[in-house]
């Protein structure tokens, strides 16, 4: 019966402690900073995942996020070795990251900063229809473009060469620009603010691999900007004969001059230069995308608060400090110097227990004369107030005090090694000879007491001279001037 009755406590123990955890997890779920830590979180992954597909650096970041996953379980699991592991090396591998993800860093920021900036609206009309016509008839006679529509981000630091030019739009023009023996024609044409403002320009080519062999350079380096930034490309195959679009680094045919002015009226949109169509806001892709990175920043913030929730033990070593014992007190025999304390609190909790700055501290100044022994308990640790002390080894301190005594003791010179051969020692005279001490009564009968100097080594001395030393006196042991005087210690030396 009795045993029963110790498993149904502890039943209902393990119950209360798992009740107590889900009402903590509850409370931080439904306040103001998880909310706000969760869209966070969700915001940043959003803005990475678009980024990371755009520049086709996603698989990098995949294998980053698989390595947290397995850190999270192995700390769910209490492996202790992983967890060091990852600890050791979190600092040198966000170092890394930062290194590896510069790119892709700085284009989070830039776009954070153009959600807030000046959008310039731009009149959209007939010279998108004659860009369209202009492309699709190249596409017919397969004369290779390339075209490029900047969108809210600058590509000049992307782009380089080319002719200025600033005309309108106009069919005559754009053919003549792609002509085959035009000196711009392998380049790409800029239209911006409805002018074809520069013609021949250089291009960054794709380093993302998603186009085959079998696409040109005209494809390749319309599809290195279309990575490397929001602008839209819009390239004709030379071969092929065909149209196609990148952007968001993807790519795409267009079939009629109707899908050519539609794609561009869209980036004009997407990007705010021009007026949104009702319902355009968010598609079911980019819905579905937002609510991913919600549900896995809901995991992640859960999985941490669970982790950080969990009630677990420890087992430390700490320092015994002593403080001052009363005026005229000493602390006699030996002291311990460490105590191991066992410790129950939440992970994050004993994670973030300072180590250093934990101690034990034994207040001789509440002490009395004699031996006594002092408990180790949390009033005499400098522990959180939601760490509990389980045990301790040892339980408990024996301190004892004895009251001193003023003493005259004897310097003794601490002598080490031999004179150099064929020297002899004469005389060593030591002042003073004696110091006055305060020290606790003799514990073993007629001991003599002294203390001694710093070391001298004799294979140093060849020649009569006079040295000066510090006094070196046990822990019992204090001067009576507050301050140990030096000792000269002088040699006579004979050959």
């Amino acid at each position: 019966m009795g045993g029963d009755s110790d498993t149904i406590e502890n039943s209902k123990n393990i119950y209360n402690i798992n009740m107590t955890i889900l009402n903590a997890f509850l409370d931080q779920l439904m306040s103001w900073q998880a909310v706000l830590d969760i869209g966070l979180i969700s915001a940043g992954l959003f803005f990475l995942y678009r980024t990371l597909t755009k520049l086709g650096t996603w698989k990098i970041f995949l294998g980053i996020c698989s390595a947290f996953l397995f850190f999270v379980i192995a700390s769910v699991l209490n492996l202790e070795g992983v967890e060091w592991i990852f600890r050791n090396i979190s600092h040198v591998a966000l170092l890394a990251l930062i290194v590896i993800f510069q790119p892709e860093l700085r284009k989070i920021f830039e776009k954070i900063v153009l959600i807030y900036g000046h959008k310039k609206k731009i009149r959209v009309n007939s010279d998108i229809e004659t860009l369209a016509t202009s492309l699709w008839k190249m596409a017919q006679d397969h004369c290779g473009a390339l075209v490029v529509i900047p969108g809210q981000e600058s590509i000049n630091d992307k782009i380089s060469g080319g002719y200025a030019l600033n005309a309108d739009v106009s069919m005559p023009l754009v053919l003549s620009i792609f002509d085959h023996h035009s000196p711009g024609h392998d380049g790409a044409l800029i239209f911006e603010n409805n002018k074809l403002v520069r013609f021949g320009v250089r291009l960054p080519i794709s380093e993302s691999g998603r186009l085959g062999n079998d696409y040109g350079t005209r494809h390749h380096a319309a599809m290195g900007l279309a990575e490397q930034s929001d602008a839209l490309a819009l390239v004709v195959s030379e071969e092929r004969g065909k149209v196609s679009l990148c952007s968001n680094g993807r790519m795409r045919g267009l079939e009629s001059i109707k899908e050519i002015v539609a794609a561009i009226n869209t980036h004009y949109r997407r990007y705010g230069f021009a007026e949104k169509q009702k319902g355009g806001f968010l598609n079911r892709a980019v819905v579905a995308q937002i609510a991913v990175c919600v549900a896995i920043a809901s995991i992640f913030w859960s999985s941490l608060v669970v982790v950080n929730q969990q009630i677990v033990e420890r087992v430390i070593t700490v320092p015994v400090e002593y403080a001052s014992p009363k005026p005229g007190f000493v602390l006699a025999g030996e002291k311990i110097d460490e105590v191991k304390i066992h410790l129950t609190g939440t992970k994050s909790d004993l994670d973030n227990l300072s180590v250093a700055k934990t101690s034990v501290n034994v207040n001789l100044s509440e002490i009395n004369e004699g031996a006594q022994s002092v408990l180790i308990t949390k009033n005499n640790l400098r522990l959180p107030r939601n760490i509990t002390l389980l045990d301790a080894v040892p339980a408990s301190l024996e301190v004892t005090l004895v009251g001193i005594v003023q003493k005259t003791v004897p310097v003794v010179p601490q002598l080490i090694g031999k004179l150099p051969e064929g020297k002899q020692l004469k005389i060593v005279k030591v002042e003073p000879e004696t110091v006055q001490i305060l020290a606790p009564p003799d514990q073993n009968g007629n001991k003599t007491v002294n203390v001694s100097t710093t070391p001298i080594y004799l294979n140093s001395i060849d020649s009569s001279t006079s040295l000066y030393c510090k006094i070196i006196a046990p822990p019992s042991m204090q001067p009576v001037d507050k301050k140990w005087p030096d000792i000269v210690i002088t040699f006579e030396i004979e050959e």
